[in-house]
């Protein structure tokens, strides 16, 4: 537990230090522990430093382990691809989605949420570097699947996730999470009430907060490296 405990310290930390690096308030970056392919007792040991928010890639995975732990305030992310066969569990059992990229699933998250568990917040994955390995919609269809998103009953669209391929350099780590700051911009000014711009790991976390970014997702620097 110590050193789940010392190592969101750390975390924290860095948010902090990047924060005043660029002159934001610390209180407007979110923190996000990705707690893929480890157990329940280490969100357990998480949540005891003070850790709330936690987010999953692997659906099944993610809905044993919500339900192990449902007698804790958790607030759970799906970062991961939502197939259409998959929809309901993810409906039913998390609290955010951040990886809407097909109105499809949009529709059946829709459709399948449960009235009693109010909105499910939802973020559109932007492939914004165009990363031949990664999902998302392309920046210039960002707006369009935002606007259909957005009306659609059961769901409030909070924003847009990004995760790019790693950069040759920091200079272009910030440029590329910069085209995704611009992004979210013009989405705002567009008319779309979004609070959300979730990007950052934890090897870029520094640049992405530079670029604005609200909710930085942070896995090995927390629970260590995963296996193989």
């Amino acid at each position: 537990m110590l050193e789940i405990k010392n190592n969101l310290e750390s975390v924290r930390r860095r948010i902090a230090a990047s924060c005043s690096a660029c002159g934001r308030d610390p209180a407007h970056v979110g923190l996000l522990a990705v707690s893929k392919t480890f157990g329940p007792d280490a969100v357990a040991q998480a949540y005891a430093a003070g850790q709330l928010a936690f987010g999953e890639n692997y659906i099944q995975e993610a809905v044993e382990k919500i339900q192990a732990l449902a007698h804790l305030p958790l607030q759970w992310h799906c970062i991961g691809p939502v197939q259409s066969n998959k929809t309901r569990l993810v409906a039913e059992h998390f609290d955010w989605v951040q990886s809407i990229d097909r109105l499809k699933i949009a529709e059946r998250l829709s459709a399948q949420r449960p009235t009693a568990r109010g909105p499910l917040q939802v973020c559109i994955q932007v492939n914004i570097d165009r990363g031949p390995s990664k999902s998302g919609v392309a920046a210039q269809e960002a707006l369009a699947l935002a606007r259909a998103v957005a009306a659609l009953p059961g769901l409030r669209l909070r924003g847009i996730m990004t995760i790019p391929e790693p950069a040759a350099s920091a200079q272009a780590t910030l440029a590329v999470h910069r085209r995704a700051e611009d992004l979210f911009e013009q989405l705002r000014s567009a008319g779309l009430d979004l609070d959300t711009l979730s990007m950052g790991m934890s090897a870029d976390l520094e640049a992405a907060i530079q670029a604005g970014s609200t909710l930085v997702r942070v896995g090995s620097a927390i629970f260590g490296a995963r296996a193989a």
